[in-house]
């Protein structure tokens, strides 16, 4: 096959070892794909090397741990290693800035340090995440400063990153991969990589930029869908019924050929995807004259979420007769998500600076974030436990619900609290049960939209 060995054991090359970068290059090494890993950062290169994983991923850690020092997996800070592989995958970041303007820096370094190094036939194949008709217009060229040719001398296809944090290795073993080439001959090329390295069902587009549209509209739908049920829960509170409820009958109804979808509301949404994607698509249509309205509402609603956490930890207080600045808040969870320790973009942020703005006393505890990253997102250093956390508390705001934290036995945890103490869910989604039990104990329970 043009621009793909016909021999079994292929050599991939990862360019940017990140998150997404690091589990594709563990995920392909595990599954008998020679791997050369390629990052500037000699840090990252050398932790990596010695078999030491910084990013919070389930089984992350000890795959890297396992591959280290084998042949299968070979991390570098040297772009010329990428002569000996045969597809070579980049991943690096592409951050935005002002509502949409890409900082495109990484994603240039990196081509243009591949054009210094490509050879015939191998066949690249770009996950970072850009504007429709960035690979084509900018990618591209920079590529064929090498003196080869697009389609000719090289092959080129876009793979839309898709995983999602916490889940991403038992992802990359199942989800499909959307693929879409430079000519018919890059497509097939990398259908058939990702056939043989990872056995998944494979979605062949048109062209690069459908391929590239379609990560945006994923995480154009799902931060809509989160921006709905974020009102959806403050109308509910506003009538006194349960947004779980509402949303689990309403998710019931058959809908075209699958079902109504309503996600769960929150604290807020954050990472380095939901918070850039819709504004990526936004600005783009833009630069084409076309003004896309939806976008900016659902941005600014999901964005909102933290200052009204924030209103609803205050109400909380203020029933049980404290002000904020007579009050100690113990957070719990950190991280943007459940079961991560990602602090990218964490809508936990707003929430803590506001209380820390309003005078009260902040405690912080999340037992997968850095605590490091911690102390430089939030200025203020975690405590060690629970325990130290939640001690002397007059309010406990659950903020990311990991699996440390299911254990908590809710009478010991009312010994450690003041006399009157409010929970304030923002992302356990307690069940019923749980939320009796907690006023029995004399908790106060609010949640989004509960």
């Amino acid at each position: 096959m043009r621009f793909l060995p016909a021999q079994e054991h292929i050599t991939a090359g990862i360019v940017g070892l990140g998150y997404v970068g690091s589990c594709i290059a563990a995920t392909l090494a595990d599954n008998g794909v020679g791997v050369i890993g390629v990052d500037t950062d000699a840090t990252l290169v050398e932790e990596l090397a010695g078999g030491h994983c910084r990013f919070s991923e389930a089984g992350l850690p000890e795959l890297v741990s396992r591959l280290a020092g084998t042949a299968a997996f070979r991390p570098t800070t040297e772009y010329a290693a990428l002569a000996a592989a045969d597809v070579v995958i980049v991943t690096v970041g592409t951050p935005i800035r002002d509502q949409g303007v890409l900082m495109d820096l990484q994603l240039r370094g990196a081509c243009e340090e591949l054009s210094r190094h490509l050879r015939p036939g191998q066949l690249l194949v770009f996950k970072s995440t850009v504007p429709a008709g960035m690979t084509r217009e900018l990618v591209v060229p920079l590529l064929e400063r090498s003196g080869l040719t697009c389609g000719t001398d090289f092959g080129l296809a876009f793979c839309p990153e898709r995983l999602s944090e916490g889940n991403a290795l038992r992802e990359l073993r199942s989800f499909p991969i959307v693929v879409g080439g430079w000519c018919d001959e890059s497509t097939d090329a990398a259908a058939e990589f990702w056939r043989r390295a990872l056995g998944v069902e494979i979605i062949r587009c048109a062209s690069l930029e459908t391929a590239e549209m379609v990560k945006l509209a994923d995480n154009w739908w799902i931060d809509h869908n989160i921006a709905m049920a974020n009102e959806l829960a403050q109308v509910c509170a506003t009538v006194d019924v349960d947004v779980l409820d509402v949303i689990a009958a309403a998710n019931s109804i058959k809908k075209g050929s699958g079902s109504v979808n309503i996600l769960l509301p929150s604290v807020g949404v954050g990472g380095s995807c939901l918070t850039k994607d819709p504004w990526m698509v936004w600005r783009s249509a833009g630069e084409r004259g076309l003004a896309l309205r939806t976008i900016p509402a659902a941005r600014e609603v999901n964005d909102s979420m933290p200052h009204y956490t924030f209103g609803l930890i205050v109400e909380e207080l203020a029933k049980l007769g404290r002000a904020p600045e007579q009050a100690k808040v113990a957070v719990l969870g950190l991280a943007f998500k459940n079961d991560t320790g990602d602090l990218r973009a964490t809508p936990t942020q707003p929430v803590i600076a506001a209380l820390r703005e309003a005078g009260a006393e902040v405690a912080l505890h999340d037992p997968l974030v850095d605590e490091d990253e911690a102390e430089k997102t939030f200025g203020l250093r975690p405590c060690a436990s629970v325990e130290e956390a939640v001690r002397g508390a007059d309010c406990l705001a659950v903020l990311a619900w990991h699996k440390p934290f299911r254990d908590l036995d809710l009478t010991w945890l009312r010994r450690q609290v003041a006399a009157s103490c409010a929970v304030i869910d923002g992302r356990a989604y307690y069940p019923r049960e749980t939320i009796a039990r907690m006023r029995e104990l004399g908790f106060a329970y609010r949640g989004i939209g509960r």
